[in-house]
């Protein structure tokens, strides 16, 4: 029978945190601060680990969920003098890539898609069929703005410069974190803030990722052998993967892929 040795010292924890799939707000089993928040506070207080790894796994999505995100991890980490450090998977673009921001390092795999600094809305516009049916579209509202982008009426040219301006301040948000996070290990490349993407070692030579490494060995290699990792991801639960929700997780699930594709993944 081993005996217990109070002097031992004690193997070191690292707290890795899985962040896979689409960031939108309210989303069942997608990425937003409301769900994320209590694993997030749970990895980082736990047990005091010696880090906190994201596993990083996303194309992207709501540019306010992506900060308010990373706020949290930033914060936390700063509260509990908690490093953290960002494990890029298949891909950490645009909003992913906020979140892979957030980390005091980012590693990535050779062909990780990484980048995609940049803000983009997509619509439809569905005015000319619904008058080939004969059918007329009725908007009443009071404000001149409130019926903006109307996908059932003619496009304007005011409103897509209005959403244009909009799109160039959330723009020069994600700009701002990225340059305050990243600071001078960005190369001064033009591409760098224009939606480009890099693969790999390219990605480490403009200075979005720090170097080429996975989860396990970068964490033994830094902590030892005897590291302990204490997993943290979003659940669902039997009624949500099979109940009244299955529609709308369906239609989820296709935006999702559609986002991913958008990388060729």
């Amino acid at each position: 029978m081993k005996r217990l040795n109070p002097f031992a010292k004690k193997a070191p924890t690292v707290a890795v945190v899985r962040l896979q799939g689409m960031i939108a707000a309210g989303g069942r089993g997608q990425l937003n601060d409301a769900t994320l928040a209590p694993l997030l506070e749970k990895a980082f207080a736990k047990g005091k680990p010696a880090a906190v790894a994201l596993e990083i796994n996303s194309p992207g999505g709501s540019p306010v969920q992506s900060a308010l995100i990373g706020s949290r991890i930033r914060r936390l980490s700063e509260e509990k003098d908690v490093p953290v450090i960002a494990f890029v998977e298949d891909v950490a673009a645009s909003g992913g890539y906020w979140l892979a921001a957030a980390a005091d390092e980012i590693f990535a795999d050779e062909s990780s898609v990484v980048g995609s600094i940049g803000v983009i809305s997509a619509g439809f516009g569905a005015n000319v069929f619904l008058s080939r049916q004969g059918i007329e579209r009725r908007v009443y509202t009071a404000g001149e703005s409130k019926s903006m982008l109307d996908p059932f009426k003619p496009e304007k040219a005011e409103d897509v410069a209005r959403l244009k301006r909009m799109l160039e301040q959330i723009h020069q948000n994600f700009i701002a974190h990225v340059q305050s996070r990243r600071g001078e290990k960005l190369a001064d490349n033009d591409d760098l803030f224009t939606g480009e993407i890099w693969i790999g070692s390219q990605a480490k030579e403009v200075g979005l990722i720090d170097e080429i490494g996975h989860l396990v060995p970068v964490l033994k290699a830094r902590f030892g052998d005897k590291v302990k990792l204490r997993r943290y991801g979003i659940k669902r639960s039997m009624w949500q993967r099979f109940g009244a929700s299955l529609a709308q997780d369906a239609v989820a699930g296709i935006e999702e892929r559609a986002q991913f594709a958008r990388f060729g993944l």
